[in-house]
């Protein structure tokens, strides 16, 4: 077992063989205790425990439901196991898609959150401003280049010089989930069961359906229960994922340099649309 497998094991007063490692859990070590009455505890460790915690509480808040925070203790998060059937159903698909556009009503006066969050290793500058092509730009695709090499670095700072024309000045700032893919979507009987591991700030609500596209993509049963896209969202597609994109270079490699070069050459070919 782990060191973090012991320090929850005796948090918990149980044998460190009660607990199980949950499948996922890249970014961060997750393990589940079943009681003896039958509730299960997920435990997860990180630094972050405690914004995490908050944001989860913000977005149930807003209606979205997530595991209920159970505890907060010395590098551990408890929180309440959610069953999840991993079907994703269009009925599902559905819920998923009306819930998330509920989520993206909930407005902020700014964009960014309150307190800086990471994603395993990369930091993520959530300073407020009201400036949203500079918030992109700055705070999420030039800070996730800087410790890239150079020419990844010029890449992406060309790019964001021109965020302007990318990117709408002032969008709605809605609620955003941040890192929603299907892996941190529970669902469960043809529902919605949980929204998890969130990345949480206000921003254009398209962020979340760029991320959310960027492995795959819904059915129509979500598009429909999502409701009306702005035009020209899939021509602003590739910037908004651009990020998620070097988020994935920076942790796991030059697997994902070619997904980053391809984002990078549809926004300058979006960027040359515009001269």
């Amino acid at each position: 077992m782990t060191s973090f497998a012991r320090k929850v094991a005796n948090l918990l007063g149980v044998a460190e063989d009660r607990l199980e490692r949950l499948a996922g859990g890249d970014l961060s070590e997750v393990l589940l205790l079943r009681r003896p009455d039958g509730r299960c505890t997920v435990a997860k460790g990180g630094a972050g425990i405690g914004t995490e915690a908050a944001m989860l509480r913000s977005l149930a808040g807003a209606g979205a439901p997530v595991p209920m925070v159970e505890g907060e203790h010395d590098g551990v998060l408890l929180l309440e196991h959610v069953e999840n059937d991993e079907l994703f159903s269009p009925l599902a698909w559905a819920d998923i898609g009306a819930a998330l556009r509920r989520l993206h009503e909930r407005r902020g006066e700014t964009y960014g959150w309150p307190v800086d969050h990471r994603l395993g290793t990369v930091e993520l500058d959530n300073r407020q401003r009201s400036d949203w092509p500079g918030f992109w730009a700055e705070q999420r695709l030039v800070a996730t280049a800087s410790i890239l090499d150079r020419p990844w670095r010029e890449r992406v700072e060309a790019v964001a010089r021109r965020m302007a024309e990318l990117v709408p000045p002032d969008p709605p700032p809605a609620f955003l989930h941040g890192d929603l893919w299907s892996g941190n979507i529970l669902v469960a009987g043809g529902k919605l069961a949980a929204l998890i591991d969130p990345a949480c700030y206000y921003g254009h609500g398209e962020v979340d359906l760029a991320m959310l596209t960027l492995f795959g993509s819904p059915p129509p049963e979500f598009w429909e229960a999502y409701g009306p896209l702005e035009p020209g969202w899939e021509e602003r597609r590739p910037i908004y994922q651009l990020f998620p994109a070097l988020v994935h270079l920076r942790l796991f490699g030059a697997g994902y340099a070619a997904m980053v070069e391809r984002l990078l050459d549809q926004s300058s070919r979006n960027l040359s649309t515009t001269e």
